[in-house]
């Protein structure tokens, strides 16, 4: 687990640092790229979904002893994962600037400029990044997380190297930091695909140049990947379409909740991490029928989810003004941030591991389908509906308090928390989860 904070750390850097980095340029230019990180966020939940198919099959093999099948998995889901990023390329790159008018077309000029030469790099890199994201989950199935640590650290150092390069030497701003981004996740694909051939490992992939396809084994990845696709997708269409409604904030409100968001994502780290571990150890349990200790494990992963998840936050509360300056931002913007900040801080501690660490518990003994429609509902019945309605609200009441309405966005998405992780809470109490069969 220790690794794969770290890890998740390191994974939350690049986005920060491109961040930080852009914010040299003002408000214009964060601004730009936080509406193209959503849109990232999207893409990156959806390769996470199948690369979690892949995992939680492989895990379950691994447990099965049934190391050939495993292997195949671990081919079938790379396939898998290149066709989606190269599709996501294909259907987005000639639509780009027609997307980004239909999404954030309320936004100013100089905003929407930097977005579409930051989106173009982008997207890109995205079939890199579905490679790189199955490889690391494959070590982790094999409970190997310590190598896909290193090929991060790897990652950001090529890619902080690129921003301070092409941002502060070469000057071209947004662009800098996108080639940044694209270089690292090159870096880390071609690397994780060339350690994924050696024979050493529990998993590995013969002749990975060659196309071998196997509909029974993708329709098993698919089984718990297609959910968690539309899970991830739908979750993340719902903040771009909030995203959107806040594009009429202001430039003020959209670079604040840009800082609340790249802040808020570093206090999630422990939790996400075990998420992604619990894939490993639940779906090894449920593959050998230990039954009994996957409900064990599962609760063990979610005290230490409250208790990282609560040192994360007390801290991040404490040094949130000391934070954000760090962001070369407004001084209205900052002051915005920090409030945003520590309602989310709050909010964390209770309801966050029960929304987004147990889900991945249940997924990993296949039980996607509910997770689906769980989240799905919550997303739109709470995040999106009362996010829109409690700003609006605010806006009605005070009409020159843009920046006040934001915090109406980021009440309807703890709403949406804590629906979503009561439900979650009740499905693992009544052990329905371990009802399901994926191999």
């Amino acid at each position: 687990m220790l690794p794969l904070v770290a890890e998740q750390f390191l994974a939350m850097t690049i986005g920060a640092c491109d961040t930080i980095m852009v914010s040299s340029i003002g408000d214009a230019g964060i601004s730009g790229v936080s509406l193209i990180d959503q849109f990232s966020q999207l893409m990156i939940q959806l390769f996470a979904a199948f690369a979690t198919g892949g995992a939680v099959v492989s895990s379950q093999y691994l447990g099965h002893k049934d190391k050939t099948s495993a292997r195949l998995a671990a081919k079938q889901l790379l396939f898998v994962a290149l066709t989606t990023g190269l599709l996501v390329v294909a259907v987005c790159l000639p639509f780009r600037e027609f997307i980004l008018q239909k999404l954030y077309g309320k936004s100013d000029a100089e905003v929407l400029k930097n977005a579409l030469t930051y989106f173009v790099w982008i997207l890109i890199s995205f079939p890199f990044l579905a490679v790189y994201n199955s490889s690391a989950a494959l070590f982790r199935s094999m409970g190997n997380s310590k190598l896909s640590l290193k090929v991060s650290i790897a990652m950001n150092l090529v890619n902080i190297a690129g921003n301070a390069v092409l941002i502060y030497g070469a000057k071209i701003g947004v662009s800098g930091a996108g080639i940044s981004t694209l270089l690292s996740r090159i870096v880390g694909a071609v690397v994780m695909c060339t350690l994924l051939c050696s024979k050493k490992n529990e998993i590995y992939i013969e002749r990975i140049w060659k196309i071998e396809v196997n509909f029974g084994m993708i329709r098993r990845i698919l089984k718990v990947g297609i959910p968690s696709g539309i899970e991830n997708s739908v979750f993340h269409i719902g903040k771009i379409f909030v995203q959107s409604f806040m594009s009429g904030f202001g430039t003020i409100a959209i670079a604040a909740n840009a800082i609340s968001n790249t802040v808020a994502s570093f206090s999630n780290i422990p939790g996400n991490a075990l998420g992604l571990g619990s894939v490993t150890v639940i779906g090894q349990c449920i593959g050998a029928g230990e039954k009994n200790q996957a409900v064990k494990y599962g609760r063990n992963l979610m005290k230490t989810a409250y208790a990282a998840m609560f040192c994360t936050s007390a801290v991040i509360f404490l040094l949130s003004p000391f934070i954000t300056s760090a962001f070369k931002i407004s001084a209205e913007s900052q002051k915005l941030a920090v409030g945003i900040i520590r309602t989310c801080m709050v909010a964390n501690v209770i309801f966050w591991p029960m929304s987004f660490t147990m889900p991945n518990i249940l997924r990993a003994a296949g039980d996607a389908k509910f997770t689906m429609v769980v989240s799905n509902f919550s997303m739109w019945a709470f995040r999106v509906l009362f996010s829109f309605l409690i700003s609006s609200f605010i806006l009605k009441r005070f009409p020159d308090s843009t920046s006040l309405a934001l915090y109406g966005v980021w009440f309807g998405m703890y709403l949406d928390w804590i629906f979503r992780g009561t439900m979650f809470l009740i499905r693992f109490k009544s052990q329905k989860w371990l009802e399901k069969k994926v191999i």
